[in-house]
């Protein structure tokens, strides 16, 4: 392995035009961006990107690493991420969680997860908790889990306006934002709640109660599956105005929709035209079972979600009038603003080495913190993945 690359005559998005650049990374980091750049020394790795668009690495706030799923019986359990999948799509950098199931699905095991797939290459972080109230923590507190485990960087997915939650108090989530803001001042982590926001008709009227009625700020609060559908959405660009982010979950590649669907196409468009793109992410709640429910809420089948569903969703995106670099923007810099993930989002001097190389779409190099995962559309080897 070089440890310096040179990838040349690419059409460089940061995510915003930079035209056609060289861009230097020396180990993990981007060193240097101009054109026709020259490296004087011996061993340097030179990758031609000539046709093709180089991107940052896409940034996926809301993966069950270790599976999800359950709600139809232990048959209905989803598979294990794999780390191929994600380089595959262009991600580099996820948060993992726990979802409906906390009790055969452990922190210790996403923990573990986690840090694998770290070792094979990828950036992961994950949050403590899962669906239900109180959450299930590694050292009994929220905020001891934030201060004293590196990778949380905060709490979820907590399950609000869902018959699969349970049901918690407004005093109940505040305590949970309250606990998650003190840990992560304390360990310099965003300390963000992710809420899992179901169909259920008080939608997120507990997040704004939160940001009117206390003195915790709106970036603590980080609803997602906002475009579950329009009454949803709207009440998510109320809470973008007032200085929130929202997250959508991406639509899965393949699914047919229907002109009534509203999707996070949708809602990305919506978002676009009212000036608030830059309050939006997208997830893909990869590996989590996307169930469907009959009217009475009695489980009919379910379908797993792929990491797939973020770059699809892009290109969905920027094919419905989009700009590129805008919509790049909310699977990239917008989530780690909202993460607050210091080197990462951008393809930038000083930044983590993340970078997607496509051809219409098309992924065909992949580098996370300065190492080729992909090359020439070919994979790297990852052991423990056999």
């Amino acid at each position: 392995m070089s440890l310096i690359k040179l990838i040349r005559n690419v059409e460089l998005y940061g995510p915003e035009y930079m035209g056609r650049k060289d861009v230097l990374i020396v180990g993990e980091k981007i060193s240097f961006i101009g054109e026709d750049v020259q490296v004087q020394m011996p061993d340097v790795e030179v990758y031609d990107g000539d046709g093709m668009v180089a991107i940052p690495g896409l940034i996926d706030p809301h993966v069950h690493f270790t599976g999800g799923g359950g709600e139809g019986g232990f048959l209905t359990r989803t598979p294990e991420l794999k780390v191929s999948d994600c380089i595959r799509n262009g991600v580099t950098t996820l948060v993992g969680c726990l979802g409906t199931d906390g009790v055969t699905r452990s922190l210790e095991n996403l923990y573990a997860k986690s840090k694998a797939m770290e070792q094979a290459g990828l950036t992961t972080y994950i949050y403590t908790g899962s669906y239900r109230v109180p959450p299930v923590t590694f050292t009994g507190t929220i905020q001891r889990d934030l201060v004293l485990i590196d990778k949380v960087i905060g709490v979820g997915e907590i399950a609000i306006s869902d018959h699969r939650s349970s049901q918690p108090t407004f005093e109940e989530i505040l305590r949970i934002v309250a606990d998650a803001r003190v840990g992560g001042m304390i360990a310099g982590k965003c300390g963000v709640v992710n809420f899992h926001v179901g169909g259920g008709k008080n939608g997120i009227e507990y997040l704004f109660d939160i940001v009117k009625n206390t003195e915790i700020p709106h970036q603590h609060l980080y609803p997602t599956h906002m475009s579950r559908n329009r009454a949803l959405f709207e009440s998510g660009l109320r809470f973008a105005q007032g200085g929130g982010f929202i997250d959508l979950t991406g639509v899965q590649p393949g699914e047919e929709l229907k002109k009534s669907d509203f999707t996070a196409i949708d809602g990305i468009v919506e978002a676009y035209e009212n000036g608030l793109i830059d309050r939006i992410t997208i997830s893909s709640d990869g590996q989590g079972s996307l169930p469907r429910f009959d009217k009475d809420d009695n489980f009919t089948g379910l379908d797993v979600g792929s990491v797939g569903a973020v770059l699809y969703t892009l290109m969905k995106t920027v094919e419905s009038g989009i700009p590129f670099p805008e919509a790049i923007k909310v699977a990239t810099v917008n989530t780690a603003n909202v993460l607050k993930l210091k080197g990462k989002g951008k393809i930038a001097n000083g930044y983590d080495a993340d970078i997607v190389l496509m051809k219409d779409w098309d992924v065909n190099a992949v580098l996370c913190r300065g190492e080729f995962m992909m090359k020439n559309g070919e994979i790297k080897d990852i052991d423990f993945e056999h």
